[in-house]
């Protein structure tokens, strides 16, 4: 999955769906340790402002959670906190 840098819908919400979309699809399950911020802004080719409001994001729905000193891991499915895919 890619981003559309010239789309209409905010890169952060683009990125923000992608990840979402890896966790639905078992890439980061439950438990796992999703990518470091600047990891996800280096792949996705977007600013480090941009791959942080993606992530946090992911937070306010419910399904990251940060560990101080160890990162950022997944802590639900969509499905889990009553989310649509996306």
């Amino acid at each position: 999955m890619s981003i559309d840098l010239d789309g209409m819908e905010p890169l952060y919400l683009q990125v923000a769906g992608v990840l979402t979309a890896r966790i639905v699809d078992g890439v980061y399950p439950v438990g796992r340790r999703i990518p470091a911020v600047r990891a996800v802004a280096d792949e996705f080719k977007v600013s480090v402002n941009t791959a942080e409001a993606a992530i946090r994001l992911l937070r306010e729905k419910g399904l990251v959670q940060g560990v101080h000193g160890r990162g950022t891991f997944v802590i639900a499915k969509p499905s889990d906190v009553g989310e649509k895919d996306g």
